[in-house]
């Protein structure tokens, strides 16, 4: 896939964007060229050189990850804790420097807002493997460890200061559902990128590696189908402001030598009215004992038979943005999740998977009914303060579930 760049420009629009007012001025000058086919005209997306740059290195990380992974387990030292007990591998870290890279080079006036910051990687002597990951999927004939290094900061906590102005910058999270991703296939995982231009996001891109496609999905047991998979699995799911959401296999990334269809599918939430109907996501930290609907609904787990005052609760899949990928794509109805005071809410676990489910069609907000607020913490854009907790919805049964939860007093 070839690039051709030329000079951009050193400042960014300010005109705050909405899809119903006129096309705020272009990001930059820079010229470059991807040879991507986009599931719809170039004219009708604003951003669709960012978005074609977005897919090219969400593949790569993917990529990446895929590496990595496979070596996961026959090399231990590759596998270490945060201090929130939440395991990292070298793939975090590299996806992290290589989507770094490679932005900065094609947009250096945008910042990234990322999870990771290299002080981790230095203390725990991971930055080799992390260079040699790193290397073998970028176009750079040499990659120094301060190279890595400083990509990995330039979306680290002390990168920058935005203020309280609506702010343009891309949310970056490597490995959504680290846990899956160190127990291997067939646990699903996922890399996602988007783009807030003035405080609104534009455009996002989620790539799942151990995603199976199925499009004769009928029940909630179908979507356990993964479990039973074969190599050559996996999708990208975008999504551009106006432009829906649409998803392909992704490129052969664990078999070379497999043939798929490159063909884009547009992607819609399911049509379920009923709560009753529904089928739920819940977060894998969390019981559904310890949400509010628990008052008016048994939950059963990956089973269709389901009797009166029950739901269907789907297996618990590692991170948030599997969740939201359930329900862009039909699979799930609902994803439900409760803010806890001791637990932060970050940005680029939702990000991403706002713009795919509202692009599909769903919704997305607090169990107040708010708009999640990017903004939250009005200077490094990294945590939201949703009221309650965040509500993700096929659209049609929001309201029913928002009027649930607020005739339960005690849980807001």
């Amino acid at each position: 896939m070839d690039l051709l760049l030329l000079r951009s420009s050193p400042g960014f629009s300010a005109v705050r964007f909405f899809p119903r007012y006129p096309s705020p001025p272009p990001l930059r000058r820079r010229l470059f060229i991807v040879r991507l086919n986009l599931p719809f005209p170039n004219e009708k997306a604003k951003y669709h050189r960012e978005l074609e740059a977005a897919v090219v290195v969400v593949e790569r990380a993917c990529r990446l990850c895929v590496d990595v992974q496979k070596s996961l387990f026959s090399d231990e030292g590759q596998i270490v804790e945060k201090k929130d007990q939440t395991p990292v591998t070298v793939a975090d870290f590299g996806v992290q420097a290589l989507v770094s890279l490679e932005l900065s080079k094609l947009f250096p006036s945008i910042p990234l807002v990322a999870e990771e910051d290299s002080g981790f990687l230095r203390s725990n002597n991971l930055v080799d493997p992390v260079v040699r990951a790193v290397s073998d999927k970028i176009d750079e004939e040499s990659l120094s460890h301060d190279d890595v290094l400083k990509a990995i900061d330039r979306g680290g906590k002390n990168a920058f200061a935005m203020g309280t102005k609506p702010a343009t910058y891309w949310i970056l999270d490597p490995i959504d559902g680290t846990r899956g991703f160190v127990r291997g296939s067939p646990a699903l995982y996922v890399v996602g990128l988007s783009l807030v231009v003035e405080g609104e996001i534009v455009l996002g891109v989620m790539g799942c590696p151990n995603w199976v496609v199925d499009t004769s999905y009928k029940s909630t047991t179908d979507a356990q189908g993964y479990k039973n998979s074969s190599p050559g699995m996996g999708i990208i799911m975008v999504a551009h402001v106006g432009c829906g959401t649409w998803t392909k296999r992704l490129k052969s990334i664990l078999d070379s030598s497999t043939k798929i269809s490159s063909e884009w599918t547009r992607c819609f939430v399911d049509d379920w009215c009923l709560v009753s109907d529904a089928r739920f996501c819940i977060p894998e930290s969390q019981t559904w004992e310890s949400l509010p609907l628990s008052v008016l609904y048994n939950a059963r787990i990956d089973d269709d038979d389901v009797g009166d005052k029950e739901i269907r609760l789907l297996s618990a899949f590692c991170g948030s943005l599997c969740k939201y990928l359930m329900v862009a794509s039909g699979r799930a109805s609902v994803f439900i999740l409760r803010a806890r005071s001791e637990k932060v809410i970050w940005a680029w676990d939702h990000a991403v998977g706002m713009i795919c489910v509202h692009e599909a069609g769903g919704k997305v907000t607090d169990w107040k009914g708010s708009e999640l607020d990017l903004a939250a913490d009005q200077v490094e854009r990294r945590s939201i303060c949703p009221a309650g907790g965040i509500l993700v919805t096929n659209g049609n049964i929001h309201n029913q579930i928002l009027e649930m939860i607020s005739s339960i007093s005690t849980v807001i």
